[in-house]
């Protein structure tokens, strides 16, 4: 590609905030190229760097008293984190984990701010059992071993989502499928256990809170509705309420201070989040205003002690990775509406207006330059609508200058998203703009599994079900190719992780359709793949995916190494060593078999790096080869 690649991925990003009592905010930030933890003091004030390492950063948290500030870091991109805490005052860095063979997930701050909960698969490398310790002094090293407050009966993902108000109790979720998920509340002392939400079927509980006076947790859920609600569940009776309900349009995130009652939320509406700040009212309700955020995506959302203010990062097409705060209590805010269960409650008057606490670097393209996509839907061959973002190069309206693409002789890069439960949304992605000035159109599609548009839709490729999400991708194929601008002879396949599957599986049904693939860290064979991922991974996996006990024939039937002699287009294969959800064999396989036979393949494979490509000089390794890759093969 003619275009430089590192004007574009040295855009910067903030995330993650955190709140101190002061008023502080705690970001992490990819400024040195990988994400490390910043301190802001106020908005859009100069940050101060406060970690160094070469690996990343995954997360940081502001204890509640405001005197340390908790993170985790893995190696070489392995997601084995180890738990750390820095101090503020000198930025001494106190080590709480010591033990590599083990992956750590934060959980949280005791509302004292001495003591930290988490899981760690400590014991058995398959189940994740729940921790608490106290964090020592700043010496450099933990004072005392973690104490086991409960060891886990259950294999698989494991996490502790908070602490009760009262500190006594900790608020654990069991995730058994991507929509699936269990609450539990864990007596500290004891360990005894209280299922919260037994339920048939598959049910969604997700950032789950405890809420006033402990006696209720308040979370997103599609317990009652196809879409995510606010709800309040009973601790002790499993009773469960809607507070809050999006309409057709699921809640994605949400932020709640149990002593104020004091939220905020976010709802995805076809990709596009609204955010709205509140309180909880006596009736059961929420009274609520709208914030006045630009057009794009809320990725996630921290709330301040007291619950006075909600930091909230923000991207779109034309926004890199920014933090914003809100006051809860804003002279927008319509404390008089009852809120309840219907539309009513998000129902909006007077906007909040924001602060914007970070500005982080654009990178080596001015912001104003960015292409925002379109949002389409195809038919597909059930007769569903596919919903799905489409971005045209500028030359393809005609303009191009000399030697560039014209009408008729676009190609398109048909972006296949991975989770399978995720949903590609209109965020800021330099990737896509990076295409876009080499020339080519971007196709983002959501197909049938997306997340985003509500329980049913993202069942309909469950187990026997999986290849109708590949059919979805040939139907906007056909679609795409209608165009008039849009080469046909130009289509390029490209996903990450099950997107990668999905690359591999589109090639071996529909070769035809394609010029060339560009598979990152994709599954080759469903079997090796459950075989060898993560132990604590795999049941989690195969309750969505299929098991090898009960569906090893279908898994096998599905898989793309077995149908390898169908790929005629060249293929790049992008992988991490370190990657513990899709082992590097899995490209290995897909690589050696296609070299076999004589058909082009590119392997690019870190040492250094996992599932992710984390650091900067990597990404831009792998994207200038990519570049070159499309341009020998498809321009």
């Amino acid at each position: 590609m003619a275009h430089d690649v590192r004007p574009y991925l040295t855009a910067r990003q903030t995330t993650d905030p955190t709140l101190a009592p002061d008023g502080r905010l705690a970001v992490l930030a990819d400024t040195t190229g990988t994400k490390q933890v910043w301190t802001v003091t106020d908005s859009e004030a100069w940050p101060r760097q406060r970690t160094f390492y070469d690996e990343r950063v995954s997360f940081v948290s502001w204890s509640p008293a405001g005197d340390r500030l908790a993170f985790g870091k893995d190696a070489g991109a392995d997601e084995h984190d180890q738990l750390f805490a820095l101090d503020p005052a000198d930025n001494a860095v106190t080590r709480l984990t010591d033990r590599p063979d083990a992956i750590h997930m934060w959980g949280g701050w005791s509302p004292g701010g001495d003591r930290v909960a988490f899981t760690a698969n400590r014991r058995e490398s398959d189940t994740f059992d729940v921790y608490a310790m106290a964090v020592g002094d700043s010496t450099g090293t933990a004072t005392a071993e973690p104490d086991l407050v409960r060891e886990s009966e259950m294999e698989g993902f494991l996490g502790v989502a908070g602490w009760s108000p009262s500190g006594d109790r900790l608020l654990v979720v069991k995730a058994r499928a991507s929509s699936d998920d269990d609450l539990y509340v864990v007596d500290v002392e004891t360990g005894e256990r209280r299922h919260v939400t037994p339920h048939e079927g598959h049910v969604r509980y997700r950032e789950p809170t405890f809420g006033p006076e402990g006696d209720a947790v308040y979370c997103l859920s599609d317990a009652d509705s196809d879409a995510l609600e606010l709800v309040r569940v009973d601790v002790e009776t499993g009773a469960t309420e809607t507070v809050v309900s999006g309409g057709d349009w699921s809640l994605d995130h949400l932020a709640l201070d149990a002593d104020s009652g004091r939220l905020a939320f976010s709802r995805n509406v076809d990709g596009y989040a609204d955010l709205r700040v509140g309180r909880l009212t006596d009736d059961g309700g929420a009274a609520t205003a709208e914030v006045d955020l630009p057009d794009g995506v809320v990725h996630g959302l921290s709330m301040g002690p007291g619950g006075e203010r909600v930091a909230a990062t923000v991207s779109a097409p034309d926004l890199n990775h920014s933090v914003f705060v809100v006051g809860t209590a804003g002279e927008g805010a319509d404390d008089s509406a009852a809120g309840g269960t219907g539309e009513s409650s998000l129902a909006t008057d007077d906007p909040l207006a924001p602060e914007r606490w970070t500005r982080p670097s654009p990178g080596g393209l001015s912001l104003d330059a960015y292409d925002s996509p379109d949002l389409v839907r195809y038919e597909t061959f059930d007769g569903r609508e596919i919903p799905a973002y489409f971005t045209l190069p500028e030359e393809a309206d005609g303009s191009a200058a000399e030697g560039e693409a014209s009408a008729g002789e676009v190609p398109v890069v048909v972006d296949i998203h991975g989770g399978p439960h995720y949903q590609r949304r209109p965020w800021f992605r330099p990737i896509r703009q990076y295409f876009l000035d080499a020339g080519y159109a971007v196709f983002e599609p959501n197909v049938r599994g997306s997340s985003g548009y509500g329980r049913a839709y993202a069942a309909l490729d469950d187990v026997e079900k999986r290849m109708d999400s590949v059919r979805d991708v040939a139907e906007a194929v056909d679609w795409l190719v209608d165009r008039p601008e849009i080469d046909p002879d130009g289509v390029v396949a490209y996903g990450r992780s099950y997107g990668g599957f999905m690359v591999l599986a589109a090639l071996t049904e529909y070769p035809d359709l394609w010029a060339a693939g560009v598979d990152f860290v994709g599954i080759a064979n469903w079997v090796t793949f459950l075989e060898n991922t993560g132990d604590w991974r795999r049941s989690h996996r195969e309750a969505e995916y299929g098991s090898l006990s009960e569906d090893r024939e279908l898994l096998e039937a599905i898989s793309p190494i077995h149908s390898v002699d169908e790929i005629s287009c060249p293929l790049f294969v992008q992988h991490g060593e370190n990657d513990p959800r899709v082992p590097v064999g899995e490209a290995r396989r897909i690589a050696d078999e296609l070299a076999d036979r004589g058909v082009p393949v590119e392997t690019c494979v870190f040492d250094d790096e996992g599932h992710h490509t984390t650091k900067l000089d990597n990404r831009i390794e792998q994207f200038e080869r990519i570049g070159a890759f499309l341009d020998e093969h498809v321009r």
